[in-house]
């Protein structure tokens, strides 16, 4: 872990990244990729030490609306336990009438349960939470240093009784490991039970390019050898790496949920995710 001090945090659509890098250890994170140019070890976590003050100032400069974590880094991450910057920075966002939401697979988010409460009965908060595999014991071979899918299943249950609406990302589901109807069929049980608002996902599959592509192959020769060489062999140097039961898995996708009425259009789910409701409560600037 290293501290930076930053010359702003949010970006035009009120996107913010409290830290850069993460150590859960993901097999298929495309946040390595070398295109982000990150300058330090991807597990070197990357500090914004003058975060909180940043926040304030951008706050007071913006009309209300949603402010959101950015994906390439989970806010949960293991650090934030002790130095609560994401807390810190919830108690701003609900102070000065904003909206809130954020992606991570951390039980960590609860914590703070006590604030998105808060947040989401003067405005709106929500809760994006990423599920890739029903079974915790290959959820702890692709994303070994968090908690697993079972745990994340709990959190969504937790977060609807107290009101907070929840989005599922079901991504990434990688060939010939995870992309079986038992699988998807499992997490959308999970999600129906959960009372997921939506489920976001680009289709079966996932992206390698240059940096995640190798760490990926590695992980793929410590856990599932010889499946590296039918990914070299099928995919090459491909961007998109679609799996070979994508069509068949949407159907099943796609007639699930709407069938119990859970939102499943990515756009439809992105608007939503930005919307800050007008008719919020606002309270005077402290």
């Amino acid at each position: 872990m290293h501290y930076v001090t930053s010359k702003t945090l949010l970006s035009s659509n009120n996107g913010m990244n409290l830290y850069r890098g993460c150590t859960h250890g993901c097999i298929y994170c495309d946040s390595r990729s070398e295109c982000y140019n990150m300058n330090h070890d991807f597990e070197d976590i990357e500090v914004k030490q003058n975060s909180a003050e940043l926040l304030k100032k951008e706050l007071l400069k913006r009309p209300k609306s949603m402010v959101g974590t950015g994906s390439m880094t989970d806010p949960y991450i293991p650090i934030e336990k002790n130095l609560k910057y994401v807390r810190k920075s919830l108690e701003m966002i609900y102070r000065y009438g904003f909206g809130f939401t954020c992606i991570t697979k951390s039980d960590l988010v609860l914590r703070d349960l006590d604030l998105l409460e808060k947040i989401n009965e003067r405005s709106k908060a929500v809760v994006q939470m990423t599920l890739t595999t029903a079974d915790d014991d290959l959820c702890s071979i692709l994303e070994p240093n968090v908690c697993v899918t079972s745990r994340r299943v709990e959190v969504l249950k937790t977060l609807s009784e107290a009101g907070i609406p929840t989005v599922v990302w079901l991504c990434p589901i990688l060939p010939y490991i995870n992309d079986s109807h038992e699988n998807i069929n499992g997490i959308l049980d999970f999600c129906i039970e959960s009372g997921v608002h939506g489920i976001i996902c680009f289709g079966m599959g996932l992206t390698l390019r240059e940096g995640n592509r190798e760490y990926f192959y590695k992980k793929l020769d410590e856990n599932f050898p010889g499946l590296r060489e039918k990914y070299v062999e099928k995919f090459g140097d491909s961007y998109t790496v679609s799996s070979p039961n994508n069509r068949e898995l949407m159907k099943i996708f796609k007639k699930r949920t709407d069938e119990k009425g859970i939102l499943n259009d990515n756009d439809e789910i992105f608007r939503y995710l930005h919307n800050f409701p007008q008719d919020s409560v606002q309270t005077k600037l402290i």
